[in-house]
């Protein structure tokens, strides 16, 4: 079968491989669509630290179970449409300990620390399967980045009556939009590219945000009589963000963050002290996480034929990762089709 590699930053090269046979409580899944995610196209352009090659890139994928293992479960057989979990966790780290191994120190995510899923087919643990009587396949590959943004929402408690204010408007963005917007909250999505603040609306935003064009400080005063916002989810991961979250931030507020910055960034500390903020990271997501997304798509409600910007088939999946890195400002989704 078919899988694809990054050999090296910037160079890709599919290769035949064998193909896979589950084992005692797996099953082997033909991939349908597999989504890039950032942590791809880092990987691309040789900026992921995580990442070893050469290495098959892909944790965002949903396609049909081909072949089950002994000991797996009897509800998921041949033909069951399924989407994947794709992080691992040990059980004994202090964050496996606590319940939450979205967070597990040992953790290797597909295309990461292991190879991914863009393969024709894959194996994985029965026990990292979903599925969905009513989501499409196109509609399931897009659960697990979406799943991450509303995990971060959820860490940051976003309530009914609260104002909580998104940084980024990309996948995790809108996830952490939809989970906010679900609970309640009034969303404000805040990016620099007018496209994407559309489909932020879309998704649940009641007020957008060009970060280039407006004042973004004295919008935010307005909007909450000058106490500042409620929550906020930082989903860019740039220095200058990071720092406006808390220093917009009202008194006793929170401040999440999901985008990882790619510098080191300075505070001056006195606005967690002064206001007593709440200051968290956000990690992948739980299996709450995946669940509550599906619930949320089973709706209908969100724009997944907008927010799908480019769908490439397989044998282009090396030549989009190539585009994406010379236009990112052009994409929001890629999904490959695989085509099975």
């Amino acid at each position: 079968m078919k899988s694809l590699f990054i050999t090296a930053p910037g160079k890709t090269e599919m290769r035949e491989v064998a193909r896979p046979e589950p084992g005692r409580g797996e099953v082997r899944v033909r991939v349908r669509y597999l989504g890039y995610c950032g942590s791809d196209l880092n990987t691309f352009r040789g900026l992921n630290p995580l990442v070893s090659y050469p290495r098959v890139p892909g944790h965002e994928l949903a396609g049909v179970i081909d072949a089950v293992g002994p000991d797996a479960a009897d509800a998921l057989v041949p033909g069951t449409q399924v989407l994947v979990v794709p992080y691992t966790s040990c059980g004994e780290c202090s964050a496996c300990r606590r319940g939450r191994s979205n967070a597990c120190r040992n953790n290797q995510t597909l295309g990461v620390q292991r190879d991914g899923g863009l393969a024709e087919e894959v194996v994985v643990p029965v026990t990292k399967l979903l599925t969905s009587r009513q989501l499409s396949l196109r509609e399931m590959v897009l659960v697990e980045p979406l799943s991450v943004g509303w995990h971060a929402a959820r860490r940051g408690r976003a309530a009914a009556g609260d104002t909580v204010v998104v940084f980024g408007c990309g996948m995790v963005g809108l996830g952490a939009i939809a989970s906010a917007a679900a609970a309640g909250s009034r969303v404000v999505a805040v990016d620099v590219d007018d496209g994407k603040l559309g489909i932020a609306r879309a998704a649940g935003a009641v007020v957008t945000i060009n970060s280039e064009a407006d004042d973004l400080h004295q919008r935010l005063q307005t909007l909450t009589e000058n106490r500042g916002p409620d929550l906020l989810i930082e989903g860019v991961g740039l220095p200058e963000t990071y720092r406006v979250c808390v220093e917009e931030a009202c008194f006793t507020g929170r401040v999440v963050y999901v985008g990882y910055a790619k510098q080191p960034v300075e505070y001056a500390t006195k606005n967690f002290v002064m206001k007593e903020l709440d200051i968290m990271g956000s990690r992948n997501a739980t299996a709450d996480d995946f669940r509550g997304v599906i619930s949320y798509l089973e709706l209908g409600r969100f724009p997944v034929d907008e927010v799908i910007t480019h769908v490439v088939p397989f044998a282009e999946a090396g030549a989009a990762l190539d585009m994406w890195a010379k236009n990112p400002k052009t994409v929001t989704k890629i999904v490959v089709d695989l085509g099975i």
